[in-house]
């Protein structure tokens, strides 16, 4: 991979505003950013500030991806499911992260679009499938972690369901930022933070 300041200097702040974890760090380098934006935006590629992506979707700001990520306790054996793709960055730090990442999206020229960027950059493993976040992905259940790239009212019960025993999910939920636990047949709930996100949209998109 060429050096690229821009993404180098975008570690460091990381690191600066509390991004602890090394592994997380080390997978934001592996997925630059600029390889995810769109081409008007290069400029504000390593900016800490969202960014407009097609289908009227955002791709989120950096620190707020590696700060879920850093809660999201990710090892190298886990198979996650990430509720919603957008432009492919979080996918794409995720697979260096673990050994799987099965991705649902409702809008299929954001599945394309996304799966050109992880196919140039040799990501291999991850899967995306369009449909309804809320529901997940039940055909590949259980999983150890989910994590939910825009917020909700309240958890899906059907995300809570695919959780393996032991597993564990990261979303914000009514503007707190939640970490959901499954121990046996019980789900604990910790707040970790106030954070906001975009919130979820029902249903898939037929037409894009």
């Amino acid at each position: 991979m060429a050096f690229d300041p821009g993404l180098i200097d975008m570690v460091m702040r990381l690191r600066g505003k509390g991004i602890s974890d090394n592994k997380v760090l080390r997978a934001i380098e592996l997925a630059p950013r600029k390889a995810f934006v769109p081409a008007e935006y290069f400029d504000k590629a390593y900016a800490e500030q969202s960014l407009p992506i097609d289908c009227g979707q955002t791709i989120t700001a950096p620190w707020i991806v590696s700060l879920m990520l850093q809660f999201l306790r990710v090892e190298k054996g886990h198979k996650v499911l990430e509720i919603g793709v957008g432009s492919g960055y979080q996918t794409a730090v995720l697979s260096h992260l673990c050994k799987r990442v099965y991705a649902v999206e409702r809008y299929k020229k954001l599945i394309a679009d996304a799966e050109g960027r992880l196919s140039n950059l040799q990501v291999m493993n991850t899967v995306i499938r369009h449909g309804d976040g809320r529901y997940g992905w039940a055909g590949q259940a259980p999983f150890h972690r989910i994590i939910m790239g825009c917020a909700s009212r309240a958890a899906p019960p059907m995300l809570l369901e695919q959780l393996a025993t032991g597993g564990e999910m990261i979303a914000v939920v009514d503007e707190q930022l939640m970490r959901y636990s499954k121990a046996r047949s019980k789900v604990s709930e910790e707040t970790l933070m106030p954070l906001n996100l975009d919130m979820i949209e029902p249903g898939k998109s037929r037409s894009l």
